[in-house]
């Protein structure tokens, strides 16, 4: 323990979207902040969803208008304020007469069009699906077809810049530390922290806990904080597929399956395909989730119902499970419960708790913004509202275009292959730099592990970014699991670990 406990204005738990969006927020606002998370950022929930901000087309059979205007609104904020990791893409949807009609499709798609007062991107057009390119791939007996915008997301790099941004504003961001206790005392939250690493401990008082810990909220509200709430958390759970992408063009696909279901078929990383997601109800521990056999069975069929080209068991690379905390609103069908958040703000002696359920990463920034506003008693010297208009970590880019600064990073390293050019570009934006630094070639950048990661992106990683094991590097702050074959990264997990143990003594 440390002999003298330092005093802090917020302390944050769960470095997922909405922890990171809340820690940025407040730190913004000039309080004192630490955001602690048990294990990396975005191990969680946060790095295993579709990989969208979208305003969820879906949710308008629900007649959540309300939720849909907010996040549509956003999405136009967050592709300003990210273009190099949130980018438009658009949605092919094959119609299918024996599910929803076509003029409930297109009334829908209407309503998607014009409720969050689009400006960017395109709106819907019709299709012919035995004329267009796009209807290349579909089977032959779907004839029409719709395509919309709506935008693709690096969700955990999303979930890491929030952080940067954070601890750029003078927040604490402490990973692998879990909160193993806090009590009321004497005005303030007496927290004990642990490192889940070297298992020591230390504490802070906090004049205010936000829990944001997503599947964990309950546990964090009943068995750490020794709290109630009236809320509860509905925990659902979403697996993807990746294959081999199976189509020519960037266009994503939405299909109807034949229990009224959507999934999306989109393009990942260059020359994969993401299929997602199952909805179904979870009673394990969120540590525990990963795609069962059934769920892979599902998204297979659900795609041979529309394309030509038919997956086979053999063609899934790779799966990936999430557990979604929605907030528990009483409905029965896991795909009908709200995407919406609630916040419940505990008061009990005057020192508040605020723990925070539901909510989906596309409105993340409100929600921060929203958490903030509740606090605003709590705190009446914090600054306002603040992150509507500003950048994150990366997304400096004059006018939020992209293609743009592409060109500019390709005159400024005309040694640099294409493929690593974007690599960069997309994951680190306006901050390439900071990786490649004085490199006037490849050899420069370091050893080369496969594909395209190089030795200076890890040490950037380990250095700035908190990454302290080889699957935070492989599988969170970058995808490069996806490209380096087995033996790839299990020598790249050598060299890290003997480096990580080096730097560690």
């Amino acid at each position: 323990m440390t002999s003298e406990t330092q005093t802090i204005d917020l302390l944050v738990i769960g470095g997922g979207i909405n922890g990171a969006g809340i820690a940025r927020d407040a730190a913004g606002r000039g309080l004192s902040v630490w955001l602690c998370e048990k294990d990396d950022l975005a191990q969680g929930t946060s790095s295993r969803s579709g990989k969208l901000v979208h305003g969820g087309l879906r949710y308008l059979e629900y007649y959540e208008f309300r939720l849909v205007r907010e996040a549509l609104i956003e999405r136009e904020v967050l592709m300003n304020s990210a273009s190099h990791i949130i980018w438009p893409m658009r949605f092919v949807l094959p119609h299918s007469p024996a599910d929803r009609p076509a003029w409930l499709v297109r009334l829908g798609l209407f309503l998607y069009d014009h409720l969050g007062g689009r400006k960017k991107l395109p709106g819907t057009r019709t299709l012919d699906l035995h004329r267009d390119p796009e209807g290349a791939p579909i089977l032959d007996s779907y004839k029409r077809g719709f395509e919309y915008s709506d935008c693709w997301v690096d969700d955990a790099r999303l979930v890491v810049i929030n952080a940067l941004d954070a601890f750029e504003k003078g927040a604490r961001v402490l990973t692998r530390t879990a909160v193993a206790s806090a009590r009321r005392d004497n005005g303030a939250w007496l927290v004990t922290l642990r490192n889940s690493e070297t298992s020591e401990t230390s504490t802070v008082r906090a004049r205010c806990i936000v829990n944001a810990a997503g599947p964990w909220v309950s546990d964090v509200i009943l068995n750490v904080a020794g709290s109630n709430s009236s809320r509860n958390v509905r925990l659902v759970k979403g697996s993807h597929i990746v294959v081999p992408k199976f189509w020519q063009g960037q266009q994503a696909y939405l299909v109807q399956n034949d229990d009224k279901r959507v999934i999306f078929i989109n393009p990942y990383e260059g020359d994969k395909a993401l299929i997602g997601t199952t909805d179904i109800a979870y009673e394990g521990r969120a540590e525990d989730v990963q795609a069962e056999e059934f769920e892979i069975e599902y998204l297979i069929k659900a795609v041979n119902r529309y394309f030509k080209a038919k997956l086979r068991r053999s063609d899934v690379l790779t799966s990936f499970s999430g557990v979604r905390p929605l907030f528990d609103d009483g409905k029965g069908n896991p795909s009908a419960v709200t995407r919406d958040y609630v916040f419940d703000l505990d008061m009990t002696d005057n020192v508040p708790l605020l723990n925070v359920f539901g909510g989906k990463i596309t409105t993340f920034r409100e929600l921060a913004e929203r958490a903030m506003h509740k606090l605003d008693r709590i705190f009446p010297q914090m600054g306002g509202d603040w992150t509507e208009t500003a950048t994150l970590p990366g997304g400096e880019i004059p006018n939020a275009d992209f293609e743009s600064f592409s060109e500019t990073m390709r005159e400024a390293y005309p040694w640099m292959p294409r493929a690593l050019l974007k690599h960069y570009g997309r994951c680190y934006g306006a901050r390439s730099s900071r990786i490649v630094g004085s490199a006037t070639a490849l050899d420069g950048l370091g050893r080369h592990f496969g594909a395209q990661l190089y030795e200076a992106e890890v040490r950037h990683l380990v250095n700035e970014e908190w990454a302290q094991t080889a699957d935070d590097i492989l599988t969170r702050r970058t995808k490069h699991g996806l490209h380096l074959s087995a033996d790839e990264k299990a020598a790249f997990s050598s060299w890290f670990n003997a480096e990580y143990a080096a730097r560690a003594a």
